[in-house]
């Protein structure tokens, strides 16, 4: 059962600290907004208690001292400045690397965060300390100061216990120096703590002794430590207080629809109701609560109280089905319920072939029915799927932060359509091609701050990363405002490179084109950023493995945009299914423009040009059965297909098409990774397998062919 909690704990914490990076780059901009410093303590204060609880206790100590030290920034007792967030950054990370570790941490993990301490207790002026302040009381006579840090420390693997606190401090305790806050939040850090103060005690401000203490308080403490680490915390005080501790049972899980803990049997638990006043108070129609209070039976804050407890416990139970609007479900879950959809869309296919088949009017009926059923399963378990890509883009602040300090540059990250959906199998696989677009944007495209100021631009470069819906695909966008693409430069790497003739001329967009080339790079050093030329080749290697396509535009000194054109999903997608003599292949249905009929005697007049007028415009086409070696008879009447690829027409050559198909995606093995113009594979109703076109890598391929036979012309 721990071992459930502990995944949870981690899966949440992952959470608080993403948010609390985002926060804390947030802040570096605008330092003196306090609800920025409200949040980021609130994570931290969050992780510590939750950490103390599930016997993580690297994590605890480590954020004692982050939490105290965003405290005083929170009262402004500290300023936020660049050097603290970028350590508060680093004390991040820590975490993060601590969330990995169940039990003692590695000596060079634990060496860095001592360090990073010692850095920021320097940054706020603190004692240089290395224990949590429970551990560092001093124990009672007659207890080694091991004895006693031992006995307060949770064992990891044990089961999480609920103590009822009730601490009522003598009047006069205020002055021997005692800070009686300090004790409750010493409490609260031992584990998942709720407080509730009585304060109906204090006097009118005119009557009240500053030098005495008024209050008392109830604690409702769910930690894994044993009740010796309580009474750890009053050792100084034990004689100067009313201390009740109680452990509570076990609550166990909690089921649909139930309390947690029913107020009546609380207040009777800490015997502040007797039976026969709870019989009497449960005949009225109104709220217990409410009841106890009209009647004077329990004052206000008694009950108060009491519900503060209720609600701690309904926190700290096992959860049961409770109904609610919205469920964790693990990832591989999630790809499995898509797979087993993936064959029941081949399952639909296969019985809608086997009803034309026979003919029966029935089990066509049924048929059509479960096409309808299947394509809204289809698309319900896809939208599951679709996550917001703000989620990614967060990610890169931090990068873009860091490597403009590492550069001695200055750049900021602008978002903008944060919400646009995307498959997370997409958004998971456009992380490194997004990283090595925005490293090459501030390595070459972002100028020194002084550059900038003589060239009359603002020290601080901007990258924008925008998306946005196109149909069946995603459009990002990473711009700069720097000095754009070099194209002499590119040109001369390429003739350098063997790439392009010395006397060849290219289109501009195909020229750009050469920056993705394994290995080419106009950097004139190798820096830890770029100059090794592996950046760009990896973006579009991932990009063309995606089915999308990248495009590049560029204005010298202005700035440019890299493009990216992912489709919305990679596990079903619409297709256009197509016969080439007795072999079928499927083109993405977003990519087809349009269908014409050729006919053979057309096709041959053309010859090797393969260029074929297409409303008004000349686009190349390309013959799939010479392209994949088909065989068989030609037909005297070709259809053609009108697709988009890498923003430009092009045409492919079938025998018959067939018709709109459901293509379930299949990957094709590691003997076939390296064919090109093919990108996966599905199954058919009957059984046999159509190939899935690549047709950026087809369009490409055609226009190379065009330019090679009209250079050909022209000499």
């Amino acid at each position: 059962m721990i071992d459930k909690f502990k995944t949870s704990f981690r899966e949440e914490s992952r959470e608080l600290l993403a948010q609390l990076e985002e926060t804390l780059l947030e802040l570096e901009s605008d330092p003196g907004n306090p609800e920025l410093i409200n949040a980021a303590f609130r994570a931290i204060h969050t992780v510590k208690g939750s950490s103390s609880m599930f016997g993580y206790e690297a994590i605890g100590h480590f954020t004692h001292d982050i939490e105290t030290i965003l405290d005083r920034c929170r009262n402004g007792g500290l300023a936020v400045t660049k050097d603290f967030i970028g350590m508060a950054l680093a004390a991040r990370d820590h975490i993060l690397a601590l969330l990995e570790h169940d039990e003692e941490p590695p000596a060079d993990i634990a060496r860095e965060g001592g360090i990073l301490l010692s850095r920021l207790r320097e940054f706020a002026g603190m004692p240089e300390e290395t224990a949590p302040v429970a551990e560092r009381a001093h124990p009672p006579e007659g207890r080694s100061r091991e004895t006693a840090a031992g006995d307060s420390s949770a064992d990891s693997s044990a089961e999480m216990r609920t103590f009822r606190i009730q601490f009522k401090p003598d009047p006069d305790i205020f002055k021997n120096g005692t800070k009686v806050l300090n004790l409750i939040a010493e409490l609260a850090g031992l584990g998942l703590a709720d407080v509730f103060p009585h304060v109906e005690t204090i006097p009118p401000l005119e009557a009240a002794d500053p030098e005495r203490c008024y209050c008392r308080w109830d604690v409702m403490l769910t930690t894994g430590h044993d009740i010796n680490a309580i009474r750890d915390v009053f050792i100084f005080v034990e004689d100067q207080c009313e201390l009740k501790i109680e452990e509570l049972p076990p609550t166990g899980v909690a089921e649909a629809g139930a309390s947690a803990h029913r107020l009546g049997e609380i207040l009777l638990e800490r015997g502040e109701l007797s039976p026969a006043d709870l019989s009497e108070a449960l005949r009225s129609q109104k709220r217990l609560g409410e009841v106890l209070i009209e009647k004077h039976i329990l004052s206000k804050p008694q009950v108060a109280s009491a519900l503060v407890e209720q609600e701690h416990i309904k926190k700290t139970q096992v959860p049961g089905d409770q109904g609610l609007g919205s469920v964790r479900v693990a990832s591989d879950k999630l790809d499995a319920l898509v797979d087993l959809v993936g064959e029941l869309v081949t399952l639909q296919a296969r019985l809608t072939q086997t009803s034309l088949d026979i003919k029966d009017t029935s089990l066509g009926s049924i048929a059509e029915q479960f096409e309808r059923l299947i394509a809204q399963l289809r698309d319900n378990t896809m939208v599951m799927r679709m996550l917001p890509i703000g989620s990614t883009f967060n990610k890169f602040r931090r990068l873009v932060r860091d490597l403009s300090i590492e550069l001695g540059k200055e750049a900021e990250l602008v978002t903008e359509g944060a919400e646009t959906e995307l498959d997370k199998t997409v958004i998971e696989r456009l992380g490194d091609p997004l990283v090595h677009i925005i490293r090459n944007s501030i390595d070459h495209g972002i100028e020194a701050p002084e550059t900038r100021e003589r060239e009359g631009k603002p020290r601080r470069g901007s990258i924008k990363l925008a998306a946005s819906h196109s149909g069946a695909y995603v459009l990002i966008q990473v711009s700069d405002d720097g000095r754009g693409l070099d194209r002499d430069a590119i040109r001369n790497k390429g003739i350098e490179r063997g790439l392009l003739a010395p006397s060849q001329e290219l289109p501009e967009q195909e020229l750009y084109q050469l920056i993705f080339a394994p290995g080419f790079s106009t950097a004139k050093a190798v820096t830890t950023v770029s100059g090794r030329g592996v950046g760009m080749d990896v973006v579009k290697r991932e990009i063309d493995t995606l089915g999308g396509s990248v495009h590049l535009s560029t204005r010298p000194g202005k700035g440019m945009t890299v493009t990216l054109k992912i489709p919305l999903t990679l596990a079903i997608i619409e297709g256009l299914l197509v016969r080439i003599a007795k072999e079928f292949y499927v083109v993405p249905l977003s990519s087809v423009d349009g269908c014409i009929e050729v006919s053979r005697k057309e096709l041959v007049a053309n010859g090797e040009r393969r260029i074929i007028s297409y409303r008004e415009e000349l686009v190349p086409y390309v013959p799939l059965r010479e392209t994949f070696e088909s065989g068989g008879e030609e037909p005297e009447i070709e259809q053609m297909v009108i697709a988009s690829g890498q923003d430009s027409r092009v045409g492919f050559v079938v025998d018959q098409v067939v018709g709109d198909y459901q293509t379930v995606i299949k990957p094709l093995g590691r003997m076939y990774k390296d064919i090109d113009g093919i990108s996966g594979a599905t199954i058919l109703g009957d059984g046999t397998v159509a190939l899935i076109l690549d047709v950026n890598r087809l369009a490409a391929s055609a226009r190379r062919d065009g330019a090679a036979v009209r250079a050909a012309e022209g000499a």
